[in-house]
């Protein structure tokens, strides 16, 4: 198969990352995604894989959201 010119083949890494808020579950993976992105270069995708609350006597006290974070793999 003939590539085009200027593309190049890449390999992508996923990792896990579970980020809390007391606001939201959109609160929780931005914190997530901006803690992450101070450790990993080249994030692409964050696809929410799970979302989940902490409850303590009968009320929402925390938000987590799990989040697959992908990135740009370089040897």
């Amino acid at each position: 198969m003939a590539k085009k010119s200027g593309t190049e083949d890449s390999v992508y890494k996923v990792v896990e990352v579970i980020g809390t808020s007391t606001k939201s579950w959109e609160d929780a993976a931005r914190v997530a995604v901006e803690t992450a992105a101070g450790s990993l270069r080249d994030l692409r995708i964050a696809e929410v894989a799970k979302m989940d609350l902490k409850v303590e006597n009968g009320k929402v006290v925390a938000y987590r959201t799990r989040l697959q974070l992908s990135f740009k793999y370089r040897a």
